[in-house]
């Protein structure tokens, strides 16, 4: 397969101007210049027009279980009361009330672009099923709570990991994702990060994402250990930020996704520097609870790979005349309103490569080049190619086209 676009954006070098894909099976061959093609491969090149052909978006953190709870939620920026309604939330929701969750934000992340997803799922029961209705990259992380008195961190993960073993192989893959510091303990938290660096799995966790929670920890104190202090043991708090207590658990590492990281004390960022642990920043959460501003700038200096996610719908305001959606591209222009001085450049590496390092997928997935999975969407565009980076960011509605592992999901008008 040949495919032809105006503007080609690989994400891993500059764009190309009248460029084309070379794509055999589920891999890319060759990306070059359209005229450096033999006249004979030509001939069967598919022409997708005025579009930029780019790498599809990785969304390196969602919770597709929750996409219909978008306005189902009092809006309130304190971190504790949202934690309440949604834990109430949940538990009126049935199977079938998840399973059309999970499916509905599946199909919006398709049609706005993103092809790989890193999913925190606390419903396991609607794994496979769920995989088998959707092309997307589907990466389940399983969520896992250890507050309840009596309940042992060592049959969670057991239990936890005899289920991922129980899972056939998919186009995405799996990991675990113990919930927070706050909703564990520090055996769990070692547990499963024991675990998974034998079984080369990703980790991901919630960790620092409110004031509440680091105040929790660095001081014994506030809302958020006023509540968890009566369902957890709370003697790890106190003395240590949210991110030092992962570290002493040995949680940090290559393969950990550290989610939200807003509120971070002096040492934090060297911390996850020097163990090269991934930050995913989720703009519309961030936005939505009013939180500090993210230090994305100190996080960059240290050389800590920042990645995107979308986080979900229980956490984004409904506009005026518009439906919440699963966009990463809104995450982009959120993050871009907030640090205007962010290159589009280095905001898309965020929303493609980063997000696939972060997954153990370097050079595979977030990328056009040669060996990379064949996962691409088209942007229509009739611009310059200087401003091929700007009018990705700020395309909306449904991309021109999708494709993943070298298959249309979405096809190109004829």
């Amino acid at each position: 397969m040949l495919l032809r676009a105006r503007i080609v954006l690989p994400v891993s070098r500059p764009p190309l101007s009248d460029g084309a894909v070379q794509i055999e099976g589920n891999r890319i061959i060759t990306v070059r210049p359209w005229k450096r093609f033999a006249a004979a491969e030509r001939r069967s090149a598919t022409d997708l027009g005025e579009v930029i052909l780019l790498p599809g978006l990785v969304n390196a953190h969602c919770h597709l279980d929750y996409t219909n709870m978008a306005g189902l939620l009092a809006f309130s920026r304190r971190f504790t009361d949202w934690i309440k309604s949604i834990t109430a939330l949940k538990a009126g929701w049935s199977y079938t009330d998840f399973a059309e969750s999970w499916l509905a934000g599946a199909k919006m992340l398709l049609r706005n672009g993103t092809t790989t997803v890193a999913d925190i799922e606390a419903v396991p029961e609607l794994l496979p099923d769920v995989w088998s209705s959707t092309p997307l990259r589907v990466h389940s992380l399983l969520e896992l709570i250890c507050i309840r008195p009596g309940l042992s961190p060592r049959n969670l993960v057991a239990d936890s990991l005899k289920l991922l073993d129980s899972l056939p192989a998919g186009c995405g893959g799996i990991g675990l994702s113990p919930h927070a510091p706050y909703t564990t303990t520090g055996e769990l938290l070692s547990r499963a990060a024991a675990a998974a660096r034998r079984r080369h799995l990703p980790v991901a966790i919630h960790v620092a994402e409110s004031d509440a929670e680091f105040e929790m920890f660095r001081r014994a104190r506030g809302p958020l250990f006023d509540w968890f202090k009566t369902q957890r043991d709370c003697s790890d708090c106190g003395g240590v930020s949210p991110v030092q207590h992962l570290a002493r658990n040995g949680v940090l590492g290559p393969r950990t996704l550290a989610i939200h990281a807003n509120y971070l004390a002096p040492g934090d960022i060297e911390l996850l520097a020097r163990h090269r642990t991934h930050v995913v920043h989720c703009p519309t959460s961030h936005d939505y609870f009013g939180h500090e501003p993210f230090p994305i700038e100190r996080l960059l200096r240290a050389g800590v790979n920042i990645c995107l996610g979308t986080d979900s719908l229980a956490s984004t305001r409904r506009e005026r005349g518009r439906k919440p959606e699963l966009d990463l591209r809104n995450e982009m222009r959120t993050l871009a309103a907030d640090r205007p001085g962010l290159a589009p450049a280095e905001l898309l590496r965020m929303a493609t490569a980063n997000g696939a390092a972060a997954l153990g997928l370097r050079r595979r997935l977030g990328e056009v080049s040669a060996r990379a999975r064949a996962d691409l969407i088209a942007i229509n565009h009739a611009g310059s190619i200087a401003e091929a980076f700007e009018a990705v960011i700020h395309s909306e509605g449904p991309v021109a086209a999708s494709m993943i592992d070298g298959g249309w999901t979405l096809k190109p008008a004829p």
